[in-house]
């Protein structure tokens, strides 16, 4: 892959902004810090469309909870089609932690998300939107 320099016009406040929002977020370089910022747009334009896509749903739910784990579970086998892999994790002696792992079409996933997160006792619930790279517009996102 061929690296191409260009160059960009910003307000000095924009840049500046911009400056700081490199250095809070550790980047070596503005180019580093834009190249992410252009991959994570590009891979929020895929999960608007209709190709495969990856990522994950984190729970947070009280085990306890009566029937909560099997409603989870009948969820997760009703969408074995989009689910690669679980972990659940014992945070303490009420609380788990589970990561279920997905790729497949957006809306299956996102649908996913939403069933799980609307069960009574789950605490929290996070949907992290990742790519499978095959659909970012034949373009490769990183090959550092």
């Amino acid at each position: 892959m061929k690296l191409v320099r260009f160059g960009v016009s910003l307000e000095d406040v924009l840049l500046a902004r911009f400056d700081s929002y490199q250095k809070e977020k550790g980047y070596p370089t503005r180019s580093k810090a834009i190249s992410d910022l252009i991959k994570e747009a590009l891979v929020k334009e895929e999960w608007a469309g209709h190709g495969s896509v990856a990522g994950t749903v984190t729970l947070i739910y009280d085990h306890h909870r009566r029937e909560l784990v099997n409603k989870l579970t009948d969820i997760q086998h009703d969408f074995y089609k989009t689910i690669i892999s679980s972990q659940h994790i014992h945070l303490d002696h009420n609380n788990c932690l589970e990561v279920v792992v997905v790729k497949g079409k957006p809306e299956e996933i996102k649908s996913l998300a939403n069933k799980l997160k609307s069960v009574k006792g789950v605490k929290h619930s996070a949907l992290t939107m990742t790519t499978t790279e095959k659909e970012t517009s034949g373009c490769p996102l990183d090959k550092e």
